[in-house]
């Protein structure tokens, strides 16, 4: 099949696809911190470079639970067989932007936690315990 889309209706599409607030990783996560009783967080604040999923400013920790699609996550991802050279592109560049947002809030001071989809799904108490060691260290 041909890849008939337009770099102008491509971009539409892909603005249309929701980055924040996704059930199975980002709401999970919440769940699990307010049923844990972690508390101290934002969400998505966009004063911070890269707008973390969640932030604990107390304990100077950003988290981002990453996409296994759009972030190529090692384990999961599977590169899309239409279009290929610019589905590389993308996630290369998605992956370079992620570096760089990590890199950037670690030179500020901050902690990055970057957390996989798949960690989410198969293990999330393990996610709790790695956040809750972060934040109840911070704040003892």
């Amino acid at each position: 099949m041909v890849d008939t889309l337009t770099a102008k209706q491509r971009s539409r599409n892909m603005a249309a696809i929701r980055s924040r607030g996704n059930r199975t990783t980002e709401g999970a996560l919440r769940f699990r911190l307010v049923r844990r009783g972690i508390s101290g967080w934002r969400l998505c604040p966009p004063d911070l470079l890269g707008k973390p999923d969640f932030v604990f400013r107390a304990a100077k920790l950003a988290v981002f639970v990453d996409g296994c699609h759009w972030h190529g996550c090692p384990r999961c991802y599977r590169a899309p067989a239409s279009n290929a050279g610019y589905w590389r592109l993308k996630f290369k560049r998605n992956k370079a932007r992620d570096r760089r947002v990590s890199a950037s809030l670690r030179r500020r001071g901050w902690r990055v936690l970057r957390i996989w989809e798949h960690e989410m799904q198969r293990s999330p108490d393990t996610v709790i315990e790695r956040i809750c060691r972060v934040v109840c260290r911070a704040s003892s």
